[in-house]
């Protein structure tokens, strides 16, 4: 499986493309763009590639992370899928716009499909496993591809830091439970590949990371 990544938005969200080369068969993780620009390079990335994007997958509902979901559906046909803990900010898409000052709209968010901790998902015959990880928002989702030894972290872990939980549904104490319960529980050499900055690896954080002692 090949990953494919793009910073997008003022906010430097990563978005991921999951994709076989065999295939053409892909899986869009956290589709933050907030321009047509920006669009335009995912469109082009898409049909340069041949990609049939099949599905939509959500680390959690803040907007940096989801403002083009709903016009990425509409483009590919792909189901969105997300964690219903994080419904109410689906329905909230106006005031998280407020909130941060941006320029745009953004339509609520209308998942086709809510995930749960354990589900296993698949592009091709590679399993991409679920992880309820919440603490920076309730619904909060990692996803783990054991094959290719990579884990999706969204804003639950970074490089030498975690997401912050001062927001709507954040939650500290949750946030440190579940990177140690289910993060650091994956193997060592483990890729994290987080929602903003740079890849890490789950051995790198169990020891070197300041929130995690």
């Amino acid at each position: 499986m090949k990953i494919s990544s793009f910073e997008v938005n003022p906010f430097g969200e990563i978005m991921y493309v999951l994709w076989s080369q065999d295939t053409r068969n892909a899986i869009v993780v956290d589709p933050g763009m907030m321009t047509e620009a920006e669009r335009s390079r995912i469109s082009a990335f898409i049909a340069d590639n041949r990609l049939n994007v099949q599905k939509i997958l959500l680390t959690h509902i803040h907007v940096d992370h989801v403002a083009s979901a709903m016009w990425l559906a509409g483009e590919t046909g792909a189901d969105i899928c997300a964690c219903a803990d994080d419904e109410f900010l689906a329905n909230a898409m106006p005031e998280q716009v407020q909130r941060f000052h941006l320029p745009i709209e953004v339509p609520q968010v209308k998942p086709d499909e809510w995930l749960r901790d354990g589900d296993v998902l698949y592009l091709d015959d590679e399993p991409i496993k679920v992880l309820h990880t919440p603490g920076h928002t309730p619904g909060g989702l990692s996803f783990y591809l054991p094959v290719s030894g990579v884990v999706l972290a969204g804003d639950t872990l970074f490089a030498g830091s975690i997401g912050r939980t001062d927001l709507p549904g954040g939650d500290f104490v949750q946030l440190i439970s579940s990177i140690k319960t289910k993060l650091l529980k994956l193997p060592v050499e483990t890729l994290v590949l987080p929602g903003h900055g740079d890849s890490t690896t789950v051995g790198r954080e169990l020891h070197f990371n300041p929130y995690l002692g």
